[in-house]
């Protein structure tokens, strides 16, 4: 598809006999941020390596814009993976000096870039004694100084406090509306990547468990009845018996929603069996369920 620019068949990693990334196959449109989201643990990490060549792949195939990864496409990808490589006895326009004249790219797009991050008005302060929240937006000025089309960014907001994720979380998404940049970025928080994906995708123990718009995972997060009487077992036959779809989770029979008026009429159809009515309340599933139901692990909030 002409919309996508990064893509993945089959991907995969082994090491030894453990695989840590096992057939993912990657769908990234342009101009979008795309979440990626799993425990830790769950491969990301070496996910994104690949993404941006630092690890080879054990089997697939990376397309960046249609084409095979080759040093081309990497040098229109900006990546910050794991925590930044920063020179602590440089600054913040000393560091991006460095990088500038490894990568032959024109001093001029250090004042651009360090404009982004909000790290213009440092002066002559040590990277060393930036705040973490500094050294991370220090890290993604670096990886803007190509003016990428792609930016990877691994656990940007790992050991940032609340302000510091705000001002990750907004500088993120303002990419893609304010340069055309794509951002994959991974998070073991969901409610980090449901406030700043379009997309998203789940990883479990390096296999891809989910992926399509958050608003999709969202729509998992269905409303329904949870009716507990009497004698659940009855209940449910006579449910059954109506056409009504149920199952039986943790002491209650899981129904659909349904109107008042169907839902008055089958309470008052299991009172006249002479069965009580518990309880009947309306519930929905939460992100954090569908998270736990999709990696098998709790999700952090």
């Amino acid at each position: 598809m002409d919309d996508l620019i990064l893509e993945t068949k089959n991907l995969s990693k082994r090491y030894d006999q453990q695989m840590a990334v096992h057939n993912i196959c990657m769908r990234v449109r342009k101009n979008t941020v795309y979440g990626l989201l799993g425990p830790n643990g769950a491969g990301k990490s070496t996910l994104m390596k690949m993404l941006v060549g630092i690890i080879r792949p054990t089997e697939g195939q990376i397309l960046f814009a249609g084409e095979s990864l080759s040093r081309r496409c990497l040098s229109q990808i900006g990546s910050l993976i794991e925590a930044p490589a920063l020179y602590g006895n440089l600054t913040a326009r000393e560091n991006c000096m460095v990088h500038t004249r490894l990568l032959g790219i024109p001093e001029e797009r250090i004042d651009e870039v360090l404009d982004i991050v909000d790290l213009k008005d440092t002066g002559k302060k040590r990277a060393a004694k930036f705040s973490m929240g500094m050294k991370q937006r220090l890290g993604i000025a670096i990886a803007l100084l190509n003016h990428p089309s792609l930016v990877i960014l691994d656990e940007p907001t790992n050991g940032l406090d609340p302000a510091g994720i705000q001002e990750m979380r907004e500088l993120i998404c303002s990419l893609p509306e304010r340069f055309g940049m794509t951002v994959v970025v991974s998070s073991h928080l969901l409610s980090e990547i449901d406030q700043m994906a379009d997309h998203v995708a789940i990883i479990r123990d390096g296999e891809l468990v989910f992926q399509d718009t958050l608003e999709a995972l969202h729509g998992r997060s269905r409303h329904h009845l949870a009716l507990r009487t009497t004698n659940n077992a009855v209940a449910r036959a006579i449910l059954q018996e109506k056409s009504v779809p149920c199952q039986e989770e943790e002491g209650y029979l899981i129904l659909p929603i349904l109107s008042d008026e169907l839902a008055g009429q089958f309470t008052r159809l299991l009172g006249a069996r002479n069965l009580g009515v518990i309880r009947l309340e309306e519930r929905q599933k939460s992100l954090e369920d569908i998270f736990l139901e999709l990696t098998g692990k709790a999700a952090s909030l």
